[in-house]
């Protein structure tokens, strides 16, 4: 059965909100992820028929409660947990405590270094998204039981590493919040150029890591980096109704019709990065921020401040080098130097085994050799770009560049 939408919409809000309140009250985030989880079928499955209850936080709260207990009474190993714990875990309506803390905990948590970054991905969009097992098995193409197992082994890892419902010391907290931005980074890629199947993007992934920002932007809106991912996501979100045709085909941003671009994202990306810039150290996200404002501020195309964006990449380089970075800057030397300029800087990423194989790097090296007047070698960049990418709307666009050019 599935929930209508506004349900699944605050079914998906209220979700961390109970996990956090869970685990802060009686520990044991495993069995509290898994009665949440389950508190979730049961509101899926009962609403639509009862009727959504008058406090639909407590109702989960209660129901999350009870299948803890029954989890833990169930189970003999946990038996000695259970004598230490059972007294606390009574149905308790006012567990719920709308506290920012939690949320923020709860992706500290998520983002635990023994992890693996897939594992911090997959357990992020769980506990802190509320995505099922099921849509996020969906979203990274991989079965559903293979995905169950990656989340299940990552709260194994967490309760194993002694890991505690609590933010971690402040001299941790920094190198512990860039994983938290690495992933929610992430998650918004994966919706915005779906790396693999038959669609372009995925609107519900870039949606959740927006809503994860906003959140993780109230909570530390004094933080440079998350204000600069925040910013970074609603200007190339603002971007995501130009960059298909009604057939599916890929239109590349000098193509895209500019008037129909959300331009209330492109204001309040613009407003936010404005805010940070020059007020505190330059990071990554706020730099690639800057650099989207500058081309959602061009009237056109051809007025796009290619000066000012390669100066931005080269800032970048030293920050935060990054081969995909520096791909991008390729560009940005061919728009102000010319194309062989560009094509040296891509020279330099042939050897570097992060890019090397990679479909993207073909497809810079194609449009640069176009640029320069080499058709055939362009060609046959394009037609390399689209055997090894994994995006079917890719594919069809680096092969009908490569048609183009026959």
């Amino acid at each position: 059965m599935t929930a209508p939408p506004a349900t699944e919409d605050l079914l998906r809000t209220l979700a961390p909100q109970v996990l956090g309140a869970l685990v802060r009250r009686y520990g044991h985030f495993d069995a509290a992820e898994d009665a949440v989880q389950e508190a979730l079928l049961a509101a899926v499955q009962q609403w639509p028929a009862e009727g959504r209850p008058d406090n639909p936080a407590a109702w989960l709260s209660t129901v999350a409660t009870r299948r803890m207990i029954d989890q833990l009474r169930g189970d003999d190993a946990r038996r000695r947990r259970e004598d230490d714990i059972a007294p606390r875990l009574r149905p308790d309506p006012d567990v719920i405590v709308p506290a920012g803390d939690d949320m923020l905990t709860l992706l500290f948590l998520c983002c635990h270094p023994v992890l693996s970054p897939p594992s911090q991905l997959a357990l992020t969009l769980r506990a802190v998204g509320g995505l099922t097992t099921a849509q996020i098995a969906h979203a990274f193409l991989v079965p559903e039981t293979t995905m169950a197992q990656r989340i299940s082994r990552a709260k194994q890892s967490i309760k194993a590493a002694g890991a505690t419902f609590r933010l971690p010391p402040l001299e941790e907290r920094a190198a512990r919040l860039g994983v938290v931005l690495h992933v929610l980074y992430l998650v918004f890629n994966e919706g915005y150029a779906t790396s693999a199947g038959d669609d372009l993007q995925r609107a519900d992934l870039t949606n959740e890591a927006i809503r994860l920002t906003r959140l993780l932007h109230e909570m530390l809106p004094d933080d440079g980096e998350v204000t600069g991912l925040l910013a970074l996501m609603l200007l190339t979100d603002a971007r995501r109704g130009q960059r298909s045709r009604a057939d599916g085909a890929l239109v590349p941003l000098d193509e895209q019709d500019r008037s129909q671009w959300d331009h209330a994202l492109v204001a309040e990306g613009v407003a936010l990065i404005a805010s940070t810039l020059g007020q505190v150290p330059l990071g990554s996200y706020q730099l690639q921020a800057a650099i989207a404002a500058v081309h959602v501020e061009a009237p056109s195309a051809e007025d796009t401040d290619w000066a000012q964006i390669l100066a931005l990449y080269e800032v970048l380089d030293q920050v935060a080098p990054n081969p995909m970075a520096t791909l991008n800057r390729a560009v940005a030397v061919a728009e102000v130097h010319g194309p062989a300029a560009g094509l040296d800087v891509v020279a330099t990423l042939e050897d570097d085994a992060r890019v090397a194989g990679h479909h993207r790097l073909f497809a810079v090296r194609a449009h640069l050799l176009e640029r320069a007047g080499d058709v055939d070698a362009a060609r046959a960049a394009y037609r390399e770009a689209a055997r090894r990418t994994t995006s079917r709307p890719e594919q069809r666009h680096l092969e009908a560049r490569a048609a183009r050019l026959s």
